[in-house]
């Protein structure tokens, strides 16, 4: 699985850029991911493991009314764990989990149902709208099958926005940092 987080922390090298993580079901498990890999300290700003549900209001200023009317298992509060992380933390990036890893459902939601966001920066030059993008996911296996997926699914979340905002100057750069044509 660290071959996303090793083109991860590659891209945001290159970019001279960070990035920050909110977790909920995946317990740390997206920041070791990420930390695993050689360098990572160039771009990892940190993270925070916000379990509990009060814990996403207070530290990552996701809305308490929202959690009160839909629970921590909602794409909304993905959203807004992915942009509190990104201003709690200083960084350019923000991506978060929430999900129900199980045994038992969660907030009216079964099992496996996972939200993954990712929140960065506005490029009006990139011509791309930056800001939050949440994905749904409904997954199948058991709880560390699910929460391994969780992190599989964020990084690759966080992978698409990454590369579709490089530009042809960056791409052209990070090809000639690393050997290629």
């Amino acid at each position: 699985m660290n071959s996303a987080a090793a083109e991860v922390v590659r891209l945001l090298t290159v970019r001279g850029e960070t990035l920050a993580v909110a977790e909920s079901l995946t317990g740390g498990l997206v920041a070791a991911e990420i930390t695993a890999v050689a360098g990572a300290s160039k771009s990892f700003r940190g993270s925070v493991t916000a379990y509990a549900t009060d814990l996403k209001h207070r530290l990552l200023d996701v809305d308490a009314d929202l959690l009160d009317r839909n629970g921590a298992v909602d794409p909304q509060v993905a959203a807004q764990m992915a942009a509190g992380v990104r201003a709690a933390l200083g960084a350019d990036w923000g991506i978060a989990t929430t999900g129900v890893a199980g045994p038992e459902p969660q907030d009216g939601r079964p099992v496996g149902t996972v939200f993954v966001a990712v929140d960065g920066p506005r490029r009006p030059e990139s011509g791309s709208a930056g800001g939050g993008k949440v994905e749904a996911l409904r997954l199948n296996g058991r709880r560390a099958e699910i929460r391994m997926e969780s992190v599989r699914s964020v990084l690759a979340l966080l992978l698409k926005e990454l590369v579709g905002e490089q530009t042809g100057n960056e791409r052209a750069q990070d090809t000639e940092q690393n050997g290629g044509f």
